[in-house]
């Protein structure tokens, strides 16, 4: 069941055309990603399911209904502007904001503690925010998104500022929530994060969607039958009709090769005919990046403009 539906939001500022009849539909317990260049309105569209902002036209489900203002309480938002108060000291705010989302003082200084302990970020507590870097905020800033346990989670850019382990770090927790059974809508530019977590995306172009669906489907549908072959001690000879070879090396002991399947040939008939040739180390198909898919959707989307 989605979790989430946006049905043809239409947004305009002045002049500029932020949505343009989108639709996107983001399912119960998963990471939904939606992606986009600067400036085709993923922002936009997160602050109207956000409640934020009001779409001129179309409609928000929320949990099987439209959405309403009580909504909000059942929402984590962690947006690409950081809002949390540099002179206010870490642990001061952090139960501030986490009584602004309904828990009690006590509750709240319970939770921030789990959470504080758990990013070895105890040490903080009575530091001002400004004192801290952008990573060490930004850990704080995740831990008020999550801290009051809603529903419906999103996270706009939340590895901007983050090292790799940092980043790892996140990773896992988002991955943890959405095992816990919370719905998360995650914008971001890093495609490789992307294939990490994500179950489900929507790429966003000049306001409007123009690829969505489950991220492993949509890479095999961009695939273009390239294959990793590894081979014992041989020179690997193309064959007309079956395959044709995009690059080779020669190693001591083996040969490796990118090949490309013909149209209409199946896999298992291009398995055993190389295998009839040759000892066959290795064979793998290569699916192409969320990243490829990204390019070359966002390039075929603006011919003609």
């Amino acid at each position: 069941m989605d979790f989430i539906v946006a049905e043809n939001i239409v947004k305009q500022f002045s002049n500029h055309l932020a949505l343009d009849d989108v639709s996107i539909n983001a399912p119960r317990g998963r990471i939904f990603g939606l992606l986009g260049p600067n400036g085709a309105g993923k922002t936009t569209l997160i602050r109207i399911i956000n409640r934020i902002t009001a779409p001129d036209r179309g409609k928000v489900y929320f949990d099987g209904r439209l959405s309403q203002p009580a909504d909000i309480m059942r929402i984590g938002y962690l947006p690409e502007e950081r809002g949390l108060y540099r002179k206010m000291r870490v642990g001061e705010q952090a139960i501030y904001f986490a009584q602004l989302k309904g828990l009690s003082s006590g509750e709240a200084r319970k939770r921030l503690t789990e959470w504080f302990e758990k990013f070895e970020i105890m040490s903080w507590w009575n530091r001002k925010l400004e004192e801290l870097s952008k990573g060490m905020q930004q850990k704080i800033q995740f831990i008020i998104t999550v801290i009051h346990k809603p529903d419906l989670l999103i996270f706009d850019e939340p590895f901007s500022g983050f090292d790799p382990i940092n980043t790892d770090l996140l990773k896992h927790e988002m991955i943890a929530l959405k095992q816990a059974g919370h719905t998360l809508i995650f914008s971001t530019h890093n495609m490789a994060s992307v294939e990490e977590i994500c179950d489900e995306i929507a790429l966003i172009n000049k306001a409007k969607v123009v690829l969505s669906g489950n991220v492993h489907e949509i890479r095999n549908r961009f695939k273009s039958n390239i294959f990793r072959l590894c081979v014992t001690n041989e020179n690997i000879v193309p064959v007309p009709g079956l395959f044709s070879i995009i690059t080779q090396e020669k190693k001591d002991f083996y040969a490796e090769a990118r090949i490309q399947k013909e149209a209409g040939i199946s896999n298992s008939n291009l398995l055993s005919t190389l295998a009839q040739q040759y000892d066959i180390q290795s064979f793998v198909e290569e699916l192409p990046s969320m990243n490829d898919v990204f390019i070359q959707t966002v390039k075929n989307n603006n011919v003609g403009f």
